[in-house]
């Protein structure tokens, strides 16, 4: 069983007596076991699985614990126990008490919030601060949903932001508008998620369980606080470790796991100190820079690994490119198998001059972080397709499937929506194949409020006979849709192919299938060849042809691929949910692991470079500029140095010949006693 194979701290922990428990559980020390025995004692104890909730922050993760699990109870016990993101958890929970959702993106979000804030002006405003952007008004917001359950988006800017003020009023109406449009459209985001399942869960006592377990503890933000909180249970068991919480970026409060003891008056607090990952040298470099920073529980490692182990070596290069030659060419001599080994770096520019340097040396390697399968252009349109045949009120799918259409916008491919959308009541098949005659006003005019920033945009009706010469079907021809003003001629032929897609695929069923009608329609087709002229374009503005047909060979390698990661889903829905929930989990490749920081974030291997260790880029003196501190820093690097088993070796350069930039060694080098 389970707890047989605990040490004696580790078995102190998972038979903790129901109530408040938190575990510190530091680089190493079998975090994962203990939660492992933690669920197999609560199900020894008679408590029902159904009645157990784990949260972690990755679906891989509870999939491995309960799969550990699993071994000792079996799947039929282990997959009672709900599990997973607090996103994928919160999707399914919603979804069982008959909540209507439609989860989206960011990304996809960002398109919304740019249409509506396009239709604002900013220049009326006198002030010295710079509007926001759409895209980046919508990270903001994203940053204020996790970081408070108290303040108003306008309070909560005023404290962080005041210089903006005066735009306070229009970014709080551009919200409002997005919001009821979400609301309109089902849409919800990765916070609505969360937001939503905790204000049923303050309303219903339907849902409720005998514990709560949370891994990463340390990482929770605000929001996921407020959500643990109104599960309601008596019993918590969080396991985390404040040295490694390095999500402050995104919202993540330090402050939650800091304040366990205090918050919970009776709360037991247990301290998991023996590494079993890291050689005794490895550890005492990382200890080192760590205790830098604020104790908020004693702690004191011990490392459990005998052998002779190398100790941290650290290598100086005078330029930044020859630092990468050099790792390169360790990397090509080493005894590890690639899958071993590991490069981590504090910022995203540095993997691609490492990727640069190992390829031309022929090493495999894969990059975490990069763009993936799922976020490839053509991958995303054939998703947005088969997302508007699913849901025909999804308005983002139809925008997005729009963009390759010569000649229509964003802001005109949403009027062409609203407009299917009226004519249907609500369901944009229904507008194209049985349209309403009563509907006035079909595309509505604008209203102004110069305080809010909103402009008059008059719109005359055109004619349909501008398109009678190209050989559309009378029932098309027909559709009051094809009488907006600025609907061109390529957008009208476009709009025909997303007709006949539609006409054809709201038949089929199954995702496979239904993926086989996207690649052999003529509207893929026609973004298959935008996106491979795109690819193709010569410097002259020619079209290499020979290498247009590769690419758009390319283009349907990846239809036929994501087919065959449908044929698992007998839903198209649930297909569509699960990359949706699942996709930046999912890696492609193999060799070398480049990683982030963050991405390295719970992984372990025997071969570790931590390379541009120099002060500015490790610590990011720019990040810390925008509200990130040096404690941060430091626990990024505890955290990449502790994901080395056997060896660690750690690097910067003096100087970058392109940017021409002379660089010092980071502070951390200093207080790991590898520099004077």
């Amino acid at each position: 069983m389970p707890l047989s194979r605990l040490n004696t701290e580790q078995r102190s922990a998972a038979t903790a007596p129901s109530g408040h428990n938190l575990i510190i559980a530091s680089a190493g020390t079998g975090k994962t076991s203990t939660i492992v025995a933690r669920i197999a004692h609560l199900l020894n104890q008679g408590i029902l699985p159904s009645r157990i909730l784990l949260l972690t922050f990755t679906n891989k993760a509870a999939a491995e614990m309960l799969e550990r699990v699993g071994v000792f109870f079996g799947k039929n016990i282990t997959s009672q126990i709900e599990s997973g993101t607090f996103h994928a958890v919160s999707y399914r929970l919603l979804k069982k008490l008959g909540r209507n959702i439609v989860l989206k993106q960011p990304k996809d979000l960002k398109i919304l919030l740019k249409s509506i804030h396009d239709r604002r002006r900013f220049d009326h405003i006198d002030s010295t601060a710079k509007a926001y952007g759409a895209a980046y008004l919508y990270d903001i917001f994203s940053l204020y949903q996790n970081s408070t359950v108290t303040q108003s988006f306008s309070e909560w800017l005023e404290s962080n932001d005041s210089e903006h003020g005066l735009f306070f009023d229009i970014y709080e109406d551009i919200f409002e508008e997005f919001q009821a449009l979400k609301r309109e459209f089902e849409y919800v985001d990765f916070n609505d998620l969360l937001i939503l399942m905790r204000d049923t869960l303050k309303t219903t006592d339907v849902l409720s369980f005998d514990e709560v377990l949370i891994d990463e503890y340390q990482d929770t933000n605000t929001l996921q606080g407020s959500l643990i909180d109104a599960f309601r249970s008596k019993s918590l068991f969080c396991v985390g470790d404040y040295d490694q919480s390095i999500y402050a970026f995104n919202g993540a409060n330090i402050d939650i796991i800091g304040s366990f003891a205090t918050r919970y008056p009776n709360a037991n607090v247990f301290t998991l100190n023996k590494n079993y990952r890291s050689s005794h040298k490895i550890l005492s470099l990382a200890n080192r820079v760590i205790e830098k920073n604020p104790r908020l529980y004693e702690k004191r490692l011990e490392v459990t690994r005998d052998g002779a182990f190398e100790a941290p070596k650290l290598l100086i290069y005078d330029e930044l490119f020859s630092q990468y030659q050099s790792i390169s060419t360790l990397i090509k001599h080493s005894m590890h198998e690639p899958a071993e080994i590991a490069v981590i770096f504090r910022n995203n520019s540095t993997a691609d001059g490492i990727e640069a340097t190992l390829r031309e040396q022929g090493i495999a390697c894969k990059r975490k972080g990069g763009i993936s399968f799922f976020d490839s252009a053509e991958v995303k349109a054939m998703l947005d397709l088969v997302g508007v045949v699913v849901n025909p009120k999804d308005m983002m799918a139809f925008i997005h499937s729009f963009e390759y259409a010569r000649g229509v916008g964003s802001s005109l491919s949403k009027e062409l929506f609203d407009g299917l959308f009226k004519l249907g009541d609500g369901n944009i098949y229904q507008g194209f194949f049985h349209p309403r005659e009563d509907v006035e006003d079909l595309f509505k005019k604008r209203a102004k409020n110069h305080q809010l920033g909103l402009f008059d945009d008059i719109m005359d009706l055109g004619s349909v006979s501008r398109f009678y010469s190209l050989g559309f079907e009378e029932q098309f021809l027909s559709s009051p849709i094809l009488k907006h003003p600025k609907l061109s001629i390529d957008g009208a032929k476009f709009l025909h192919q997303f007709y006949k897609f539609m006409k054809h695929a709201t038949r089929i069923k199954t995702p496979q299938s239904l993926i086989n009608q996207v690649l052999s329609s003529e509207v893929f087709s026609a973004i298959a060849e935008v996106l491979a002229v795109k690819r193709t374009i010569k410097k002259d503005g020619t079209v290499d042809e020979k290498l247009k047909a590769e690419a758009r060979a390319r283009i349907f390698r990846k239809g036929h691929l994501l087919k065959d990661l449908a044929s698992g889903y007998a839903s198209s829905e649930r297909f569509l949910n699960a990359l949706t929930l699942g996709s930046n989990e999912m890696s492609e490749g193999e060799g070398v692991n480049l990683l982030s920081i963050h991405a390295s974030k719970g992984l372990e291997f025997k071969e570790v470079y931590v390379i541009d260790l120099m002060d500015g880029r490790f610590p990011n003196r720019k990040l810390m500029q925008k509200g990130g501190s040096l404690e941060e820093e430091r626990r990024l690097f505890y955290v990449a140095t502790t994901r080395a088993k056997d060896m660690l070796i750690l690097s910067y350069a003096k100087y970058d010949k392109i940017k021409k930039i002379s660089y010092t060694h980071s502070p951390f080098l200093v207080e790991a006693g590898m520099v004077q």
